[in-house]
């Protein structure tokens, strides 16, 4: 097979003009198949489509992610078709195996005495603390994504009316309930921080640094960290953590799937579904506690 792979990564290089970068990624994911079917004694012509799936799940098994595996069947699924133009195998096995789409890992969710602590967590008297206060409570009542809030205008919130207006993936605009609580650290952010650093450079954005400039999503995602390393929290916090739990706080509460989509911007329901996940195996719990049988 390493044949057929160094015949594959000079057609993608030399006749397709693919990045060197590209070729090394398909070069170490197709090694790490070569050495896997040799482990099982087959040569490329006799590998069968449940090879590959047996591959898959095998990565799977070692804990890799969803996209890392993803990325491997990219790779074979290319080969493959490679192997079947130039007639080198008589099938193309890997056409039909379908993207593990579905394998979708349920996040890590704070529950709610944890946002409790990390919303509690900034500095009520530092200008960065009320800063960063009001972005926490925004992304924990609203479920933005990180990239939403860092490109919020100050025009896209509406105080009065207490709800946000944002622009999610491809461009599609949604309006958001605020809250009490985020609609109060917002307008306090606002009128003790926000005029004197928009003076510096009149940056239109709603949440500005020290020298008036919008935020980068990377000093976001450090600021999260940072917030919850203080505030004690051993769970593993990403960018999503916050939008995270509030769409499965508000499941738990009992709020329609719909509803929830909507408000995080999902496209496709299936993609919210993943919280029913993380509801169910709470109530999983909850019956194999209290059940006499459970």
């Amino acid at each position: 097979m390493r044949q057929h792979i160094e015949q594959f990564l000079y057609f993608l290089e030399v006749e397709r003009g693919v990045s060197p970068n590209t070729v090394v990624s398909y070069r170490k994911d197709l090694e790490k198949f070569a050495e896997y079917i040799r482990g099982a004694g087959k040569a490329v012509s006799f590998v069968a489509r449940e090879d590959i799936t047996d591959f898959l799940m095998y990565l799977k098994d070692r804990g890799l992610s969803v996209s890392t595996i993803a990325r491997n069947l990219a790779a074979l699924k290319t080969f493959w078709k490679f192997l079947s133009t130039e007639q080198i195998v008589r099938e193309n096995v890997a056409a039909i195996v379908e993207t593990p789409k579905t394998w979708k890992k349920i996040p890590d969710v704070l529950n709610k005495e944890e946002v409790e602590t990390l919303l509690e967590t900034p500095s009520k008297k530092e200008w960065i603390g009320i800063r960063d206060r009001a972005i926490l409570e925004l992304m924990y009542a609203t479920g933005l994504r990180v990239s939403e809030v860092k490109d919020l205008k100050k025009t896209n919130v509406n105080l009065e009316a207490n709800f946000v207006k944002c622009s999610g993936k491809g461009g599609k605009e949604r309006i958001v309930p605020l809250g009490r609580a985020a609609e109060k650290a917002i307008a306090g952010y606002l009128e003790r921080v926000r005029r004197r650093l928009s003076e510096k450079t009149g940056d239109d954005h709603l949440f500005l640094s020290r020298l008036g400039r919008k935020l980068s999503r990377q000093s976001l995602w450090k600021m999260i960290q940072k917030y919850a390393k203080t505030a004690g929290i051993k769970k593993h916090i990403t960018p999503h953590s916050l939008r995270h739990s509030f769409a499965t706080h508000l499941l738990e509460g009992g709020a329609e799937l719909k509803g929830v989509q909507e408000m995080l911007g999902h496209a496709d329901i299936s993609t919210t579904q993943i919280y029913t996940h993380v509801d169910k195996d709470r109530l999983r719990k909850v019956h194999e506690k209290f059940h006499p049988r459970g």
